[in-house]
């Protein structure tokens, strides 16, 4: 650490995204910076998303977001964001507007390597970076990747991590994907808000609870229902037992009896999404039952 680089300063390098089929707007973030999610990543459905970051003005995030829900443009929303700020020189910005339009901003006192890249529909930038390769790694990685949107911004942070991200180390990820009513329930509109506070590899840790995220909260595929068949119902049968969510033995055990301790194991490990009527099943669940460790 050296006299020009404050120990408060996020040194960051986020990317923000919009995906116009799925109508979703989301950012991901990685930063030597502890909980990172708490400052960067601002993001509202049919408005827009904002990474704040460098020396961070939170005011960016919900400022932004209401003047991006008035119709103004992200390039313009940025240069009203900057315009009286005294610290602007220091300030890093990504915005992405309701229509895929862009904007990134770099202070000229940001800590180098800092700098952005823009494209329709995102916009990459980072600060305190080994160099440009970082973002210009992330930029075409998401451009390029298939996928739901969280998986293609997931991508693009991890591609910028191999291309040298953050020249002072790793500690914490965040990402968060918004969609009308996708969130839980459907009662606001966060379908993906995770975060990865303190970790030695923070966007590996993102990517492992991202995927607990779907497997617990995404909608069950179709092609992973199936009926329980004689043999499948034995092989849960053991599992049940196995996992202690059948206590009373095998030998006598009732379909009533069944169900209920497999009732019982959907809802203990919150897979209330993934329940399906008496007589079928979610495989994904079924692969997680035969993971789980021994009662």
């Amino acid at each position: 650490m050296t006299a020009k680089e404050p120990k408060d300063i996020i040194a960051t390098f986020s990317i923000v995204g919009y995906d116009p089929a799925a109508q979703e707007w989301g950012v991901a973030v990685q930063s030597k910076f502890l909980a990172v999610g708490a400052v960067v990543p601002f993001a509202k459905a049919g408005v827009g998303a904002i990474a704040t970051q460098s020396m961070a003005n939170t005011a960016y995030g919900p400022d932004g977001l209401a003047l991006l829900e008035k119709g103004y443009s992200a390039e313009e929303v940025l240069n009203m964001l900057i315009k009286d700020d005294p610290d602007r020189d220091m300030r890093q910005v990504g915005i992405v507007d309701a229509k895929g339009g862009s904007a990134s901003y770099t202070g000229k006192d940001c800590y180098e390597w800092a700098g952005g890249v823009t494209g329709p529909n995102f916009a990459a930038q980072g600060n305190i970076l080994v160099g440009e390769e970082t973002v210009q790694a992330m930029a075409h990685t998401f451009q390029e990747a298939t996928g739901t949107l969280a998986e293609r911004l997931i991508k693009a942070l991890d591609a910028g991590q191999n291309a040298g991200g953050d020249r002072r180390g790793r500690q914490s990820a965040a990402l968060l994907v918004v969609r009308e009513k996708g969130g839980y329930g459907g009662y606001n509109d966060r379908a993906i808000d995770l975060r990865v506070d303190d970790h030695p590899d923070p966007i590996k840790e993102l990517e492992r609870i991202y995927k607990l995220q779907q497997l617990y909260f995404s909608p069950p595929k179709a092609e992973d229902i199936v009926p329980i068949t004689s043999e499948l119902k034995e092989e849960l049968v053991r599992e049940l037992t196995r996992t202690g969510f059948i206590k009373d033995g095998t030998k006598t055990l009732t379909d009533d009896a069944f169900y209920k301790a497999l009732t019982t194991f959907f809802h203990t490990e919150n897979f209330e999404e993934r329940e399906q009527p008496r007589g079928q099943i979610d495989m994904a669940v079924v692969h997680f039952l035969r993971k789980m460790p021994s009662a």
